[in-house]
């Protein structure tokens, strides 16, 4: 398959590391001693003073808890963005020290959006402690001094298990990898384009109806995000992990399974490119029990007209609710001009609440937003979504301050969407393996939520 038409003209930033690579340290390696392993290093300098923060005791379970995830050789592919390096070893974060603390300070790292009264409402938020943030900065203060090896907590599961293997999946060797029968290939002077690509599921693939328990991507050059059959990917998301008793279902072979594609590239040449992605899908496993089939709603607001020079345009939408819900997630997304995004909701007795506050929506760290704990939304209960654009020359994403936006599927237009999924409270009583009830248990609907 071949682009060869130009699109409209687009001035993308690249998605790129937030923080530049530091320099390389020569041989460094890490000792890996089986079962009580324990990361360790030989050469490391003398702690800088007593009280200060080393990091075996102080910074390494820090980035354990924080940072490895994404921050290691085989890191996950946060929506087709991998960490520039590791932070693993001491030779890894030492030289990094003062990046470190400057990331950490200024807010960058780790990359999350909600607002900070949020802390603790979200299951998979990237909060340090002030705490945490003091460690940092004092370590890099006092020079990064290495400390006792022996005082390292034993290593991650998720580390044991890269060191251990040649996996490429981070959620471990995957039950179905899917990806397109031929590469898709952009000419030199293609910049951006949306493209519907099928996927041919086959009967040998999937001989029968089965359940989702996780969903990861890998992409290939110039895929930009994806919205398709299996679950969809926008920048700075995570692999989508369906928790016990949830469950999403993928519908057996032959069939195709459609994938809307968005392809950006810098355009010049020489820069002609083919691509192609992987989506590496694992099952739940007969007589596991799915409860909760989620339901969900895009909350387009569309039309949008954003005036030229406009530095802080909004519109919203509202939503009733039809039954009694718990929500799950809410996921909001704009391009280049988005600025800030909020969830309220009004109760049928007239209480009203925020359920997110996104103060400083990023384009590239498009979080889905989790519940810890799924807020009840009774019948009746109103939601209102507001979404807001910077389309000024103060904001430095902006393409064109002097054109007027409107809603399009192009990166140097706009979009308007506020991604929510929750599940009703009739409880199900689906045993996998057993033929699902049709009616009950649709597959997916584009973004991965």
């Amino acid at each position: 398959m071949r682009a060869t038409a130009r699109s409209f003209f687009l001035s993308l930033l690249a998605i790129t590391a937030l923080v530049v690579a530091g320099p390389a340290v020569a041989d460094a390696s890490a000792l890996q001693q089986p079962q009580d392993t324990r990361l360790a290093v030989a050469n490391q300098p003398a702690a800088a003073a007593d009280a200060a923060p080393t990091f075996y005791a102080d910074v390494l379970p820090i980035l354990q808890q924080n940072c490895q995830t994404c921050h290691r050789e085989a890191g996950t592919n946060m929506g087709g963005m991998i960490a520039p390096w590791p932070l693993v070893t001491y030779e890894d974060a030492a030289p990094r020290a003062r990046r470190m603390a400057s990331a950490v300070q200024v807010g960058r790292m780790p990359p999350w959006s909600a607002a900070a009264w949020h802390k603790g409402t979200f299951e998979n938020e990237r909060v340090l402690e002030e705490e945490e943030k003091a460690t940092l900065l004092a370590w890099a203060e006092e020079g990064a001094p290495a400390g006792n090896p022996a005082d390292a907590p034993p290593t991650p599961a998720f580390l044991m298990a890269e060191m251990n293997s040649d996996l490429e999946w981070t959620l471990g060797e995957p039950d179905l990898i899917l990806s397109f029968d031929q590469e898709y290939c952009l000419d030199d002077d293609l910049r951006d384009i949306y493209v519907d690509i099928p996927l041919h599921l086959s009967a040998e693939q999937l001989p029968q109806d089965r359940w989702i328990k996780s969903v990861e991507y890998r992409n290939g050059p110039a895929v930009h995000h994806i919205v398709g059959g299996v679950g969809g990917l926008v920048p700075g998301a995570a692999p989508r992990v369906y928790e016990d008793g949830y469950g999403r279902l993928l519908r057996a072979g032959p069939r195709d399974i459609n994938f809307n594609m968005h392809y950006n590239k810098t355009p010049g040449p020489g820069t002609a490119v083919c691509s192609n992605v992987k989506v590496g899908i694992t099952f739940k496993e007969p007589g596991d029990v799915i409860r909760h089939v989620t339901g969900g709603n895009g909350l387009f607001i569309r039309p949008i007209a954003i005036p030229a020079g406009a530095s802080s345009y909004s519109a919203s939408r509202e939503y009733v609710f039809e039954e009694d819900v718990e929500i799950l997630s809410f996921m909001p997304h704009m391009h280049l001009r988005g600025k800030a995004a909020q969830y309220e909701i009004t109760y049928p007795d007239g209480r009203h609440e925020t359920l997110l506050h996104v103060p400083n929506y990023a384009f590239n760290w498009q979080h889905t937003y989790r519940f810890a704990e799924p807020p009840f939304v009774p019948e009746g209960s109103t939601l209102r979504f507001t979404l807001w654009w910077d389309n000024s020359e103060n904001n430095p994403n902006n393409p064109d301050p002097t054109a007027d936006v409107r809603w399009g599927r192009p990166t140097h237009a706009e979009m308007s969407q506020g991604y929510m999924n929750f599940r009703t409270m009739n409880e199900r009583h689906i045993v996998v393996g057993e033929n699902p009830p049709i009616a009950d248990a649709g597959d997916g609907d584009g973004l991965d939520r």
